[in-house]
């Protein structure tokens, strides 16, 4: 056996440090502070080695080497020359791994970094921290007292009905503050039920968190292009709105709004929140829910609506009053109905084809008949009052109304129509219309929309009163007492009614005839217009321009006539569409002598607690019409406005009243005459057959009525006159308001004259030779027209036996005394000349044309003092 390989023991005492004192050693203090000054460190943990090489320089002492070294003792390994120069290459091969391990590693984007910068730059992270308290405690600041979502079926405003009443307190209307309500579950209604809202409230239900970015910058950006002002709305915030909200338009409400509505969109899942929409949205009036509106409406249930009806009660909670088809304008209910089924053909929700024939179905509309009275009025004042005081007050304010209407004259004037255009059927009549007002205070006591509110079959629903139509002859007043305005024309200036065209640059010959196909020569404004011939009527417009009759008809109430490049001068005869409240404020005008005094409906309005909220003052209005009819130069006088000069008012009254005027065309006992009384009157009839009108008044009351159809079918061609269509409802509603009444006279002006005048309507002016016609009424400042009669001798042609044209070379030509006739538009006219006479006896009258570039010297005199 190999001995034992000796080892070497090293002992303890010899590499005991003596800074660490043991059991068997004592350490000096002393000798502790000469070591530190050695160099060794703090308790050993810093020391100086010496080199045992003699090549190598004193090295520093290494900072990794904590075992401390005496003099004359045993170093450690870390104190070797060979150790440091290792550690050095192993520091140097780390680093170089590091590197390449660091080179390898791929650089993220820019944005990412930017991204991460929060994460790695505390600065920004302690400013996005406050940022975020900030807003949290901003959030609750605005959020406070948030409503729970829980709550969606609560009832939370106390609501009070608005009621409407006639001038007498009768109760004709009451708008429920109450919600009527059937809730319905989803799972019970045809699809095309919600999907109809859901197209055209919210595209995108099924994918949005409770609030639709893309809605709502598609509304800011449509609002911002001035198109018609829209919200970005979701079912869901139109949930939360009507259910938790008020409807005030605040950003402190619609944050709320929003909040409330993601909310809603976590405790509660699409099929839950589109069912409480549905039993929630308001429909119009009292209805709210689906289930309501279609038993309101088409009194059935909400899942036996068809495509149709679904679609149109789809678009009402937008707008209930402007939509609904019991409104002012059924029209717009179809319209917004049409948009619905666009909006669901894009979503696929039905086909194009389906759309089609949903719009074109008849709907059968379920209406009440006892509880409204008089209901063309009282949804036309609703629509005034949602207009000025908005839905939410109107529909929850507790609003008391009194109207000017007279409910016992509604209902006779009512029954007096509806049994006039029942006898009128077999002339193809459906429809009638009537409106009775009291021009010096505007009141408006009656209102009859349509033969019968309640008949769907001839669209009863339309309010004629406020609809666009022609008028026919019945404007011509209008037009008559602008030329007087004018001082174009008088009322015994005269007119040739002969076979006249007038030439329009760009188009065929306009070539007016009279209703009866005849002719009458020369005649007087006053017979002209007693008798409705329509080729004085165009030479009148012609004379005056239509500019200024439209101008003017505008100051007198006139509406519809917006752009004058649309008319020509088939205007005076019917040729632009008016309203019959229009007609009525125009005419109004002329029985108060020149004055507009505003038609109103409405008296006063107060709020259910006795506080008056506005009120009319008739008495006051009769007084501001007094100070402006007694004093020259005032135009203004609270309510009322002088827009025409008293004389013109009132000679184109005094012609319409004028019975022996008007007795040529219908008889001394036409239904234009009301017994014992005074009363100005005027028909039309456009030349289509399709409006039939009879407008009459005295200075105290006002009457016009309208027959017809409403889809614009003809009427019979034996109704020629008003005489047998409106002239008898109008004799029978007057007949009843002047019944006992003393018959009232229109006061004379005092520069309103009476004389013999010529031809121009003027007395004869100083050396002037005329045959005077009349006595006539004038205007004292006016000017004569240039209408002219003279008898002289003048050139005849043998062949035909009138003068030559102006201008033109005959041969043959006979010397005779003739009565020669000029007017406005006419150059020259032989009135007891021998015309030709056809087959059957017929005359055969020369054609006068009106060139389009023709100009009276009157209006060319005028047109120069305005320029002086």
């Amino acid at each position: 056996m190999k001995p034992a390989k000796r080892r070497s023991v090293r002992s303890r005492s010899k590499t005991t440090s003596p800074l660490r004192p043991t059991s068997s050693t004592h350490v000096d203090p002393a000798h502790v502070r000469a070591a530190l000054k050695g160099g060794q460190s703090d308790l050993g943990h810093k020391t100086t080695l010496a080199s045992t090489d003699t090549h190598q320089p004193v090295a520093e002492p290494s900072p990794a080497s904590h075992a401390p070294t005496m003099p004359g003792k045993t170093r450690t390994a870390s104190s070797r020359p060979w150790y440091r120069i290792w550690q050095r290459k192993s520091n140097t091969r780390q680093q170089a791994q590091a590197a390449a391990t660091k080179a390898k590693r791929p650089r993220l984007p820019r944005l990412i970094r930017w991204l991460l910068l929060p994460l790695t730059n505390r600065y920004l992270r302690y400013l996005i921290l406050f940022a975020g308290l900030a807003g949290l405690a901003f959030l609750v600041y605005i959020l406070r007292d948030l409503p729970s979502p829980r709550r969606l079926t609560s009832k939370d405003n106390y609501a009070v009905s608005t009621q409407i009443f006639d001038r007498n307190g009768v109760l004709l209307y009451e708008i429920f503050a109450d919600e009527h309500r059937i809730p319905i579950e989803l799972k019970d209604l045809p699809p095309h039920v919600y999907q109809a809202s859901i197209a055209i409230e919210d595209q995108h239900f099924y994918s949005h968190f409770g609030f639709d970015i893309a809605g709502i910058i598609r509304a800011a950006i449509g609002n911002l292009q001035g198109n018609r002002l829209e919200g970005g709305s979701t079912i869901t915030q139109q949930l939360v709105k009507n259910a938790l909200l008020t409807r005030e338009r605040t950003w402190q409400r619609k944050a709320k709004e929003g909040v409330l509505a993601v909310l809603t969109e976590i405790i509660y899942s699409k099929e839950q929140i589109l069912e409480m929409y549905l039993n929630y949205i308001p429909y119009g009036g009292t209805s709210v829910g689906i289930e309501a509106a279609a038993q309101r409406y088409f009194d059935k249930s909400a899942k036996d609506l068809t495509l149709a009806e679904a679609a149109l009660l789809a678009g009402l909670p937008q707008a209930p009053s402007r939509y609904s088809p019991f409104g002012s304008n059924p029209a717009e209910a179809k319209a917004r109905q049409a948009e619905v089924l666009r909006r669901m053909v894009e979503d696929k929700y039905i086909t194009p084809l389906e759309a089609e024939n949903a719009k074109a179905e008849v709907l059968k509309f379920a209406l009440s008949k006892t509880d409204i009275e008089a209901p063309h009025f009282v949804f036309y004042v609703r629509d005034l009052l949602y207009e000025k005081y908005g839905v939410e007050t109107v529909e929850k304010g507790g609003l008391r109304v009194k109207t000017t209407l007279d409910i016992s004259l509604q209902q006779a004037a009512q029954a007096s129509l509806s049994a006039e255009v029942s006898s009128l059927e077999r002339y193809n009549i459906s429809n009638g219309s009537a409106l009775i007002v009291k021009p010096p205070t505007g009141e408006i006591l009656a209102m009859i929309g349509s033969r019968d509110y309640f008949d769907a079959e001839h669209d009863g629903q339309v309010n004629v009163t406020l609809a666009e139509r022609q008028p026919g002859s019945s404007i011509k007043p209008l037009m008559y007492a602008t030329a007087f305005q004018e001082k174009l024309l008088n009322p015994g200036s005269v007119l040739l009614d002969i076979p006249t065209c007038f030439s329009v640059a760009g188009q065929k010959p306009y070539c007016p005839k009279n209703y009866d196909g005849s002719f009458r020569g020369p005649v007087s404004i006053r017979f002209s217009l007693g008798n409705s011939l329509n080729i004085p009527a165009v030479k009148g417009l012609r004379i005056i321009g239509l500019e200024t009759f439209i101008n003017q008809a505008r100051k007198l109430g006139i509406t519809s006539w917006v752009d004058p490049s649309r008319y020509g001068l088939s205007l005076t005869l019917g040729g632009g569409e008016v309203k019959m409240i229009d007609m009525a404020q125009a005419f109004s005008v002329l029985a108060n002598q020149g004055v507009k005094v505003p038609l109103t409906p409405i008296l006063e309005i107060d709020d259910y607690q006795g506080n008056v909220l506005e009120k009319v003052d008739i008495e006051q209005r009769r007084r501001d019409l007094a100070d402006l009819t007694t004093y020259d130069g005032e135009t203004n006088s609270g309510d009322a406005t002088r827009v025409m000069d008293r004389a013109p008012a009132y000679l184109t009254a005094h012609i319409m009243q004028d019975n022996k005027a008007r007795e040529a065309a219908f008889g001394p006992r036409s239904k234009l005459v009301i017994p014992n009384q005074v009363v100005s009157a005027k028909t039309g009839t456009t030349n289509d057959l399709k409006d039939n009108w009879t407008v009459g008044f005295t200075p105290e009351v006002l009457v016009i009525t309208w027959v017809g159809n409403n889809d614009g079918t003809p009427m019979n061609p034996y109704l020629v006159s008003g005489i047998t269509g409106a002239a008898p409802i109008f004799n029978d509603i007057m007949s009843y308001v002047l019944k006992d009444q003393e018959p009232v006279l229109p006061e004379k002006p005092g520069d309103v004259l009476s004389g013999m005048v010529c031809a121009h309507g003027m007395p004869p002016r100083a050396g002037e030779s005329c045959q005077a016609n009349g006595p006539e009424l004038y205007w004292k400042a006016s000017q004569p027209s240039r209408s002219n009669q003279v008898t002289k001798e003048v050139w005849i042609k043998p062949d035909t036996g009138l003068p030559p044209a102006v201008g033109e070379s005959a041969e043959g030509l006979v010397l005779q005394t003739k009565t020669l006739y000029q007017d406005p538009v006419t150059e020259q006219y032989c009135v007891d000349c021998a015309r030709p006479v056809d087959e059957q006896g017929k005359i055969q009258y020369e054609r006068n044309v009106v060139e389009s570039s023709y100009r009276t010297e009157s209006a060319d005199s005028a047109q120069d003092s305005a320029n002086q």
